[in-house]
């Protein structure tokens, strides 16, 4: 594999707060590489580094090069902040940006391909907050870059809008670019990335594919039972499964879909009434807690109630009821920004 980015014990402090303490990382080409972690968490000052928007200790190289010294036609970049001349529409926006490089897609065709064919004459600060992220990342889009870095790139996008980016970062990789991306979204990351990486306190603890991290480190699936009669149940269950006792219910542990007709059989004829049924598989969010000791939101950890009736983003389903119931990389620009704040 062809190392694209490389970086190599990078740190990086404001004052006495450590952003990067050593972090260590290579993305070959046609990859994309999600780093996952909460606000603080250092990767946006990652994403500062490897594009040589801020300086940083250790070893970054692009392309081979510093990134300073690597031809900005040949890299994209969406910040996390970016606010463009609100009364400009899209479509001047990107011809502005396009106008930057020496070879430069059509504005029209970017613009397309982000959802904004029909907007693209609406003064940017009329268009919605979705809207408006959208003509982000078709800034970014624009010079056709070999490196594409997207820092939480669907923020205040709607779900069709995210689907739609998703499926444009798919054929970008498939034409060879590669995608350095952070995100808040375990769902994003798991559904585009090839690797991970996941960042906490400027520290990378853990690097793999989705499914690899999963096996590794995520746990067993489990089946949340929503029950006032958790003793009741855990002594109906105990023997033939792992329970652990929840706030409004109890958890099982080790079960397979096709064991979830034996666990309630077993409540019925014990005369349990319980509510829903939830069945969930281990995510990258039981990853981060297993890695780091809390969820993905900063709570410490601890068991955390199941999983509500219905289906969710993080993959958990509910069985039923019971008896009872951009812009392109600036090289070799100094940011005067300070540490993350709600990055």
């Amino acid at each position: 594999m062809d190392e694209v980015l490389v970086a190599e014990n990078v740190r990086k402090s404001y004052g006495d707060v450590q952003a990067l303490r050593g972090v260590s990382l290579s993305v070959g080409a046609g990859e994309v590489f999600g780093l996952i972690g909460p606000n603080g968490a250092g990767k946006t000052t990652l994403v500062r580094g490897l594009t040589g928007t801020t300086s940083v200790e250790g070893t970054v190289r692009v392309l081979g090069k510093p990134p300073e010294a690597v031809d900005a036609n040949r890299l994209g970049l969406l910040p996390q902040s970016f606010s463009p001349a609100a009364r400009l529409t899209p479509r001047e926006l990107l011809s502005h940006y396009a106008g930057l490089y020496d070879a430069a897609r059509d504005p029209d065709v970017v613009l397309d391909e982000v959802g904004l064919a029909d907007t693209a004459d609406t003064w940017y600060e009329h268009l919605s907050g979705g809207q408006q992220r959208r003509t982000c990342v078709g800034a970014a889009l624009v010079n056709d870059p070999d490196v594409l870095f997207l820092d939480e790139p669907t923020t205040g996008i709607d779900p069709a809008g995210r689907r739609a980016v998703w499926r444009l970062v798919d054929r970008l990789t498939a034409g060879g670019t590669t995608v350095f991306l952070t995100s808040h979204s375990m769902q994003e990351v798991a559904r585009l990335a090839d690797r991970v990486g996941l960042v906490r306190g400027g520290e990378l603890v853990a690097v793999g594919s989705p499914d690899e991290l999963i096996r590794e480190h995520g746990g067993e699936s489990t089946l949340a039972v929503e029950t006032e009669s958790a003793r009741e149940a855990t002594d109906a269950l105990d023997g033939n499964y792992a329970v652990s006792v929840v706030s409004d219910g109890l958890v099982v542990s080790g079960v397979d879909p096709r064991d979830i007709g034996d666990v309630a059989t077993t409540l019925d004829e014990a005369g349990v009434d319980y509510g829903s049924l939830a069945w969930s598989e281990p995510s990258l969010e039981d990853v981060y807690l297993s890695l780091t000791g809390e969820s993905f939101e900063g709570q410490e950890r601890g068991v955390t109630p199941p999983a509500s009736a219905g289906e969710s983003d993080d993959g958990s389903v509910a069985v039923g009821d019971g008896a009872g119931a951009g812009t392109g990389a600036s090289a070799g620009t100094e940011t005067s920004a300070g540490p993350e704040e709600g990055r």
